[in-house]
């Protein structure tokens, strides 16, 4: 069975069991306040077989100061890292963190947009694979044997800073920002170096897809907050953005649970807004 969005822990773990060279297990932890501990939480404890990717050298692109804090990676070079980590066209990638999938969705997001539909996250990441009393290991696999995974036509969408820009105030596009609430406000704004919001764009905090256990609320209820928050405007308008295009990816996959696929992504988000010169920046609540 193809998983293409959430698979539960019981579910992965007959996957497993039945044919373990078909899947491939992927541990997204990491920790934006510090880098390298992403590395130590997959070391205390992992899925068994399960490989370590890094947010900032696999799942992101180089920097240039202006293209924000996450750019996504070069397609080849994302290609390489999934060969690198022994995916083929036909493996099933389960995707894992340590916080509700905020990771863990960016390497969803990303295999998609490789063409790879055979892509899903492990709904409560690796604190409901413990609950469960499944096991873990905390030997590193040995290397993979290179996988044949290759490029396909994107399964996503992306808007760039010069259109977004360019079509504000004319709502061609809604742009939904994943952001806590107070940062969304420009207030606490901890990680760039300007607060606010692009303008016209509303709160959808991404912590609000999960219920308090920490797995993904119901495809109803996310469906009712989504349409909500949209007020009519169809799905294909829509714009996803965070800090720096991570925590957006969990929206992504939200809607697509909700059965609202075909949204787009704007990859810089506001780490690639604010550091533009003369960019408009909105503070306070949504308008």
């Amino acid at each position: 069975m193809q998983y293409e969005t959430l698979v539960d822990v019981d579910e992965l773990a007959q996957a497993l069991s039945a044919d373990r060279s078909k899947v491939l297990v992927v541990d997204c932890s990491f920790d934006l306040a510090d880098r390298r501990a992403g590395r130590r939480l997959y070391e205390g404890g992992h899925i068994p077989g399960a490989r370590h990717a890094d947010l900032e050298e696999v799942l992101s692109g180089a920097k240039t100061g202006t293209n924000g804090r996450h750019p996504l990676p070069e397609r080849d070079s994302f290609a390489r890292a999934m060969r690198a980590l022994g995916a083929h066209d036909d493996t099933q990638v389960v995707a894992y963190d340590n916080a509700g999938g905020m990771f863990a969705a960016r390497l969803w997001w990303l295999l998609r947009w490789a063409g790879h539909r055979a892509a899903a996250v492990l709904d409560g990441g690796m604190a409901a694979w413990r609950a469960a009393g499944l096991p873990v290991e905390t030997d590193e696999p040995a290397p993979a044997a290179s996988g044949t995974f290759s490029l396909r036509d994107a399964l996503t969408r992306t808007v760039s800073l010069d259109t977004l820009r360019a079509s504000l105030g004319s709502g061609e596009y809604l742009i939904m920002d994943a952001r806590a609430a107070d940062r969304f406000r420009g207030e606490n704004e901890t990680l760039d170096p300007i607060g606010g919001h692009i303008p016209g764009a509303r709160n959808r905090f991404f912590r609000d897809n999960l219920t308090d256990a920490g797995l993904f609320r119901s495809a109803e209820e996310l469906r009712r907050d989504f349409e909500a928050l949209a007020g009519g405007v169809p799905v294909r308008q829509w714009v996803n953005q965070c800090g720096s295009g991570v925590t957006a990816c969990h929206n992504l996959l939200a809607q697509a649970v909700a059965g609202l696929p075909g949204a787009a992504l704007y990859p810089g988000s506001w780490s690639e807004w604010s550091a533009q010169p003369g960019a408009p920046v909105a503070t306070g609540p949504q308008d």
